[in-house]
Formats: C-alpha cells, structure tokens, sequence
C-alpha cells in the first residue's frame, strides 16, 4: 500500500509539472518584472508590491492552511444555504473594495508605460517635447473677444450698480439731513415763541434770546462755515486801492431826523377840479333831441 501512494504521488506531481500553465505564465511575469526594472533602474511601489503579491502568492501555495479553512467554511456554507448556492460577500468582491481597485488601476497603467515605452524607443517614436515647441492656443481669438466683452458687460453693470447704491445712500442721508434740519428748526421756534410770550407777560425784561437765536443757527449738518472772502469783493478793493473810493452809495435816499422833520419843500395838494363831462346816455340824447324840434 505504501508503494502505491507513493507512485500515484510522483504521478500528480509530473502531471502538475506538465499542466502547471498558470504557475508558469505567473513566474514569467515575475521574472520580466525583475528584468525591466533592473534595465531600466525604475522602482515603483506598485511594482515591489506585485513581487510581493506573488511572493505571498507561492508561500500560501506551499502552507495554505488558512486558505483551507476558508474553503471548508464555504463548503459547509454552500450546504446549509438553499439550492448549493454561495453566500454573497462584500469583502471579497473587488467592487466594494475602493482602495484595491484603485492600485489595480495604478498598476495597469505603470505595465502599459513599462511596456509601452522600449517599444516606442525601437520604433523610434519621440515621447518628449522638444525645447522650441510651440503649442496651438485650445480658444479662437474670437472666442477670447467674446470673453472678454462679457467680463467688460459684467464689471460695468457692477460699477452701475454700486454707484446707484451710493446715490441711494446719499439720498437717505439727504433726507435725514433735512428731517434733523427741520425738527431743530421747529424747536427753535418754539422756543422763541415761549421766549416771547414771556418777553410779553413781563417775566423777561431783555431781548438777548433774540441775539442767541441768531448765532444758534448753525450751518447744514452741524457744520461751521469757514469765512470765505469773494473774488468780487477782493476784486473791488483792488480798484478802490488803484482810483480812489468814490463813497458810500448805499442808503443815500433813506431818510434821516433831519429829514423828515424839514417841511419846506412840501406843497399842499391842489383841489381836484372838475374834468370833462361825460356824454349822456342814449335814453337822455333823445330826450333832449325831441325837446330840441319842439
């Protein structure tokens, strides 16, 4: 009996050795692997982690015991399930997993660069830009003008609207300014009406409120006036320095004491004498016309 198994187990080993197809193509890569990346001195995570994967791959192949205890699970699963059928697993499946299927992706494209790269060498096919290139612009000048007419429509539109915002604000505090205006403006009547009323009753014997009135009323928002000279009146002194002051102009029809108390040129008004008769009426005409043919 011992002989017997021990020749059925050199038979499986020289038939897997005949049939090992996928044990062979995975050594071949890993040897290809090896030699492009010592040929061409590039190292990549995604590279040194397949080594490792395959690595991991033949020591589980030698003592996969876990491996077996997953297969003994999934077995006595598939038997208590309905029909022989194995229960979904999201862990397994590469689909949920994200990370994996984004290596997975990684390592696709680094195969196709080191594949790809010594075939376009051989070929002769240029993989780099030269120094004096000069690429085609992706936008028409025409649609730049485009561009830039919005941009040009949008900011002025913008610069419309702030302005008419500012304009707004203005006139609210024009008319605030009005409102505060306004309001002192009536309560300093009211109090130089009570100021007078006083002033009448006898209770205030001085008339100094009026003078405070006058220096109270203070320019628009509160503001003091500087005083300013006018061009026209530095205008005037100059010529009354250069020819002379000719005198004062003003006032010389007013009257004074003297004045109004000289009646030596006061005339009496004469009598108002009888003007032109008036013609009568028609009623009376022919009354006097007839009396004139008798």
């Amino acid at each position: 009996m011992g002989e017997q198994e021990r020749l059925r187990e050199l038979e499986l080993r020289n038939t897997t050795k005949k049939y090992d197809i996928l044990g062979e193509q995975e050594r071949l890569r890993e040897l290809e692997l090896r030699n492009t990346i010592k040929k061409y001195d590039i190292v990549y995570l995604g590279e040194q982690e397949r080594l490792r994967e395959l690595e991991l791959r033949n020591t589980t192949k030698k003592y996969d015991i876990l491996g077996e205890q997953e297969r003994l699970r999934e077995l006595e699963l598939r038997n208590t399930t309905k029909k022989g059928k194995p229960v979904p697993s999201l862990e397994t499946d590469t689909v949920f997993n994200d990370f994996k299927r984004e290596m997975m992706f990684h390592r696709q494209a680094q195969a196709a660069v080191l594949i790809g790269m010594p075939r376009l060498k051989e070929l002769g096919v240029g993989t780099r830009r030269p120094d004096d290139y000069f690429a085609q612009m992706a936008k028409t000048d025409q649609h730049m003008q485009k561009v830039r007419e919005n941009l040009q429509k949008k900011q002025f539109e913008q610069a419309r609207s702030e302005k008419a915002k500012k304009q707004r604000q203005l006139r609210k505090m024009g008319k605030q300014i009005q409102v505060q205006t306004k309001l002192r403006r009536e309560s300093e009547k009211r109090q130089l009406a009570e100021e007078v009323k006083k002033y009448r009753k006898g209770l205030r014997t001085d008339l100094d409120f009026l003078e405070d009135n006058k220096k109270r009323r203070p320019t628009v928002a509160g503001q003091k006036k500087l005083p300013t000279r006018n061009k026209t009146q530095a205008k005037r002194d100059y010529k009354d320095k250069k020819f002379g002051f000719g005198g004062k102009k003003r006032g010389l029809k007013t009257n004074t004491k003297e004045s109004s108390a000289d009646f030596a040129d006061y005339r009496h008004p004469k009598k108002p004498t009888k003007g032109q008769q008036q013609r009568p009426g028609k009623s009376k005409r022919m009354k006097m016309s007839s009396k004139k043919r008798r």
